[in-house]
């Protein structure tokens, strides 16, 4: 019996030549051929002569010729970008990782020798055999890619490559060995720099990711499942993702594509047809572990700014403008009268932060920040976060039908999270009139158990019934803080609101995990 990989390649030798099918290949191909005639000549691409040229503008420095053949032209790339990516393999007594663990069906694709897929539970992470106590040898606990940066030895890679490694080791695509010193990590963006000893090495030019289309052909290298340095071709996809597994610790906007890439592929190279890279192969979207056509890269100009200040400092600072901030969705458009979904709605502000001290408040919508029109949330949370603390930035605020600009000096972003609040098994009292939710008023015990502030003032949901609308957006131990913009303390003033209210639909307030939001629910008639 042939194995698959044994079938793949004998299945060539017992194989009848099927005449007809190959009369039909033919013709799609002569038709496939006119089609992209009348389209080159239309762009010029072919000439008086005869001969056939595609355009590939490349930046000067590097090796891929300024006009190739259509032929040719992906292996030229291929050659000038193949000796700047870096085989890394990392060696461990005891391997501890840092990053937040991706949840199915998202997983990171650093290839770990110890990893096995398992078949009873796809949707479950493959988790690596417990390595033994103590100090012990060291042993292979991963392969993953990096790139070369600069000739004296800076390569760039993901932060979960040598996440917890004892000993990093370099293979160049000569086959020349070495180990690698870490210079810096950065968990929230995964990505991290190391450097080797050496001088005249080939590197990698890296190109501007905000250039990029969605359309655009790319090229990913990288050593997938460890079988050696691997070109694969496909397109970007989309951009501007986000993978669900993040949180507020983390900062993504990720580049999509369907090129094919792996586990191994971590750390390696995204690149454009002029050469440059564009990306960092870091996720993959997949049931699994294998690539389904749906991969993610860190962007490089993400990547650039945290390279330079590890390089620089050896750690990363963020700017931040002290806002919680959400999409802007319809319902929330509708009931502050904002044409539009664009922009980052204001859920909540901190207090003392540099978007208090601007006069931000819960319910506006930042529509620009340094000129830069914002499109969607997360665009103004990186766009803050790299921008150094103590900068002085002009942003636009929509209020109550106007824009106006702001000023803020920023202050620095920490990693402390926001405890998730709940409930025990707590008494409910009282009756309102939003359908299949009950609340209590906030009494000294049970702020205690929610662990709520002083300051803050409402009614605690006590219970939510699974079957209405308001379960999608409620849970026990929130706080009511207003309805449709009037502030509630008690049952009396909620249930109050509530009949002042007469809508199909109520804006409510909502104090959760240290942290009040905005939210819309459909009452039910």
């Amino acid at each position: 019996m042939e194995t698959g990989i044994e079938h793949i390649i004998n299945i060539g030798r017992h194989q009848k030549i099927n005449w007809t099918l190959l009369s039909l290949i033919g013709a799609g191909v002569l038709i496939i051929g006119a089609i992209f005639g009348s389209v080159a000549t239309a762009n010029g691409w072919i000439n008086g002569s005869g001969g056939r040229t595609v355009p590939i503008y490349v930046s000067s420095d590097s090796e891929v010729n300024q006009q190739i053949t259509l032929s040719g032209g992906f292996s030229a790339i291929a050659k000038a970008v193949t000796p700047t990516v870096v085989t890394i393999t990392v060696k461990s007594r005891a391997r501890q990782s840092q990053m937040p663990s991706f949840l199915d069906p998202f997983r990171d694709f650093f290839d770990r020798p110890d990893q096995q897929p398992d078949e009873d539970a796809p949707r479950r992470r493959v988790v690596p055999r417990t390595p033994p106590q103590g100090p012990g040898p060291l042993r292979p606990s991963g392969v993953g890619s990096g790139v070369i940066v600069s000739q004296d030895g800076y390569i760039l890679t993901n932060n979960h490559v040598v996440d917890g490694a004892d000993k990093v080791e370099v293979e160049l695509s000569d086959r020349r060995q070495f180990t690698a010193k870490v210079i810096g990590v950065d968990a929230p963006s995964d990505v991290a720099v190391i450097k080797i000893e050496a001088s005249n090495l080939p590197s990698l030019v890296i190109g501007d990711s905000e250039k990029v289309q969605v359309g655009d052909i790319v090229l990913a290298v990288g050593n997938p499942l460890g079988i050696g340095q691997t070109v694969t071709m496909g397109i970007i996809s989309a951009k501007s993702r986000r993978s669900p597994a993040g949180d507020n610790t983390t900062y993504e906007d990720f580049l999509q594509t369907d090129a094919a890439i792996n586990r191994g592929n971590s750390g390696g190279a995204l690149v454009n047809l002029r050469g440059e890279m564009i990306g960092i192969p870091s996720q993959i979207l997949s049931q699994t572990g294998g690539n389904i056509g749906i991969g993610f890269a860190i962007p490089s100009r993400m990547a650039r700014t945290v390279m330079d200040q590890l390089i620089s400092n050896g750690k990363v600072r963020r700017g931040k403008l002290g806002v919680i901030v959400d999409p802007v969705d319809p319902e929330i458009a509708r009931q502050f009268g904002y044409k539009g979904v664009d922009g980052a709605f204001v859920q909540d502000v901190e207090k003392g932060q540099p978007a208090d001290l601007a006069g931000v408040r819960a319910g506006d919508i930042i529509t620009e920040f340094q000129g830069v029109p914002i499109k969607e949330r997360d665009q103004l949370r990186n766009l803050a976060s790299s921008t150094q603390p103590g900068t002085s930035v002009k942003f636009k605020i929509w209020r109550e039908g106007s824009e106006r600009e702001l000023t803020a000096k920023l202050a620095e972003v920490t990693l402390a999270r926001a405890p998730d609040q709940t409930g025990e098994n707590e008494s409910a009292s009282g009756s309102n009139l939003l359908s299949g939710v009950r609340v209590d008023n906030i009494t000294p015990d049970l702020a205690q158990r929610l662990n709520l502030a002083s300051s803050i003032r409402g009614v605690i949901v006590m219970e939510v019934d699974p079957e209405t609308a308001a379960a999608s957006a409620l849970r026990r131990g929130d706080v009511i803080e207003s309805i449709n913009r009037v502030n509630v303390t008690n049952i009396a003033e909620f249930n109050s609101a509530m009949q002042k209210a007469g809508k199909k639909e109520v804006l409510l307030r909502v104090h959760r995990g240290g942290v009040s939001r905005y939210i819309v629910i459909q009452t039910q008639e």
